[in-house]
């Protein structure tokens, strides 16, 4: 028999991985924090909050209760990053694997998610998974690849790779948990700035050369931390950089777009039903930057909007930075 797979966490990529994961016919037990979406998932197979255009399977089973995920051996955890060790630490039994699928830093802390889920879960192994994924493509069933990076190595991976791939989903082995979780983590920053670029109609010219220059912001940061550079020039990296700096279909992208076209933060954050991750690690990855005296100006730069500063007035000041080399600076 199928073993079932728990997720932790319903919004969109929660909903879509759980979509993905009971495209084979396996059970998938789904815990939610709203009871309106537990009940909408279990009686009409939806969820009209966070991903209402997906017919969802009969395979998955929605719960509010973390003690219904006890017995399962691999969980995936898809909370906001803000939260994931508050809601690990309700776990009443944790499993042998927790894989990782939030993006971010945790405020007030520094500590990246596997720092997080360690403190809460002790017991379990800890994977990360990330990549460019937008959950209604992956809830659709197209091709989709991501990096699986196991700190357990290629023991941990024999276990996780055949409970997570699909034919249309397709994980890549990497041992790199802090390179995967820096990728994941900046590259949700660097979309907002390209959301601002977009939104002060500053032209496809300002957006790729953002992209290249946040790039190195990823490479500098993720080494410092140690992390290997072929991992960010990986799924996990540039490929999640490219994607999610592309597209409105990124929360990111489109904060930074509203912010670019004039709104302010505090509306925008307010109004959200989803979270935009970005706007709460920027200003932790910042501070960390400067802590360890990294240069991060377009993470800088997106701190200062998001605090209310004027975005055309921020560009200005980046576009009057003293010329230099483009490697290593």
């Amino acid at each position: 028999m199928t073993a079932i797979v728990g997720v932790i966490g319903a919004g969109a990529w929660g909903t879509a991985l759980a979509q993905m994961l009971s495209s084979d016919g396996r059970g998938v037990v789904l815990w939610a924090y709203e009871s309106e979406v537990v009940a909408a998932i279990n009686s009409e197979h939806r969820n009209p909050q966070y991903l209402p255009d997906a017919r969802l399977s009969e395979h998955i089973r929605a719960t509010g209760d973390l003690g219904d995920l006890a017995g399962i051996d691999t969980v995936l955890v898809v909370t906001p990053a803000q939260v994931l060790g508050k809601v690990l630490s309700g776990l009443t039994a944790p499993p042998r694997d927790l894989v990782l699928c939030s993006k971010g830093i945790e405020a007030g802390t520094g500590r990246l998610m596997n720092e997080a889920a360690r403190a809460a879960a002790p017991g379990s192994g800890i994977a990360v998974l990330s990549g460019p994924t937008f959950a209604h493509e992956v809830a659709a069933g197209l091709p989709t690849a991501v990096t699986l990076a196991c700190e357990g190595g290629h023991a941990q991976w024999e276990r996780l790779a055949p409970v997570i791939a699909r034919p249309a989903f397709r994980p890549y082995f990497s041992d790199d948990v802090t390179g995967a979780e820096v990728g994941g983590s900046i590259k949700n920053v660097l979309a907002i700035a390209c959301g601002v670029v977009d939104g002060l109609r500053l032209g496809q010219n300002a957006r790729a050369a953002l992209i290249a220059r946040g790039y190195a912001e990823m490479l500098r940061f993720g080494e410092a931390l140690g992390a290997q550079p072929v991992t960010l020039a990986g799924l996990c990296g540039l490929g999640d950089l490219v994607l999610t700096c592309s597209s409105t279909s990124s929360r990111n992208f489109s904060l930074g777009k509203a912010l670019g076209e004039g709104r302010s933060a505090a509306e925008l954050m307010a109004d959200r039903t989803t979270v935009a991750e970005g706007a709460h690690t920027a200003p932790v990855l910042a501070e960390m930057a400067k802590q360890r005296g990294i240069a991060m100006p377009i993470t800088a730069a997106v701190t200062a909007i998001l605090a209310g500063a004027s975005p055309r007035d921020v560009v200005a000041q980046l576009l009057a930075r003293p010329l230099t080399a483009e490697q290593g600076a």
